[in-house]
């Protein structure tokens, strides 16, 4: 009997544990919730931070949880984060969906601040379809599309600059390539008019025939022959008779 009592005890305590654990996990959960609400209202975000997420280790994550981290991250400008978060937080408010229009409503937020227009413009448009009445979603959902359509139009403009800059460069090239071949044109005519005066300078110049120059080295033979013989004939008449004297 004594050990049928130790055994029940025992029991029943392992059930109070079963029991009791899940409620002090939820207790602990939502004090860190409470700790990051304090901390919020004081604008002490860092801190809210880090108590949103003790809360979510603390086991199952509600969607009160995600959704507050994701405004903690959202006020430190993190806003990429911020859109992870409330990301999150539309598909654990399913169930609720007003609950899910704000989820959406601050999404569209994050992306609009990230400057991804087209997608915070689906964010919003969604929120509306669940709360028609948020008034700062509709003015938000307006500001995003003009912001899309100047960003669209920047785009445009710049696309078209740079196929203007394009087109520049390429009539910039085949200028280039046109001066070359003019400037090659203009080489090889001038050498072609050296050329041509050349072989004209070389047709005018007399010609000689055989005969011609045969006569003109007999010529040139016998002029030879007469400038010796006047030579010889100079130095005989230019010779002195030596004269022996008597004293």
């Amino acid at each position: 009997m004594r050990g049928k009592g130790i055994f029940s005890r025992v029991l029943i305590a392992a059930i109070c544990m079963v029991v009791i654990s899940p409620l002090l996990h939820g207790q602990e959960e939502r004090e860190y919730v409470r700790k990051g609400n304090r901390l919020y209202k004081k604008s002490e975000y860092a801190g809210s931070e880090g108590m949103y997420r003790r809360a979510q280790d603390e086991g199952k994550t509600s969607g009160d949880v995600v959704f507050n981290l994701g405004d903690a991250l959202y006020k430190q400008n993190r806003f990429g984060e911020a859109a992870e978060e409330f990301s999150r937080a539309v598909l654990a408010g399913e169930a609720d969906s007003l609950r899910q229009a704000e989820g959406l409503y601050n999404l569209g937020n994050s992306l609009l601040k990230e400057q991804k227009f087209s997608e915070s413009i689906n964010a919003y448009i969604n929120s509306l379809k669940l709360n028609p009445d948020n008034i700062q979603a509709k003015y938000n959902l307006s500001y995003a599309q003009d912001q899309l359509k100047k960003q669209e139009e920047q785009q445009q403009k710049q696309q078209d600059q740079d196929k203007e800059n394009q087109d520049q460069q390429n009539k910039d090239q085949d200028d280039k390539k046109d001066q070359e071949q003019k400037d090659d044109q203009q080489q090889q005519q001038q050498q072609d008019q050296q050329d041509n005066q050349q072989q004209q300078q070389e047709q005018q110049q007399p010609s000689m025939s055989r005969e011609d120059a045969r006569r003109l080295l007999d010529a040139l033979a016998a002029n030879e022959k007469q400038t010796q013989e006047k030579v010889q004939r100079d130095k005989a008449a230019g010779a002195k008779v030596r004269v022996i004297k008597n004293w």
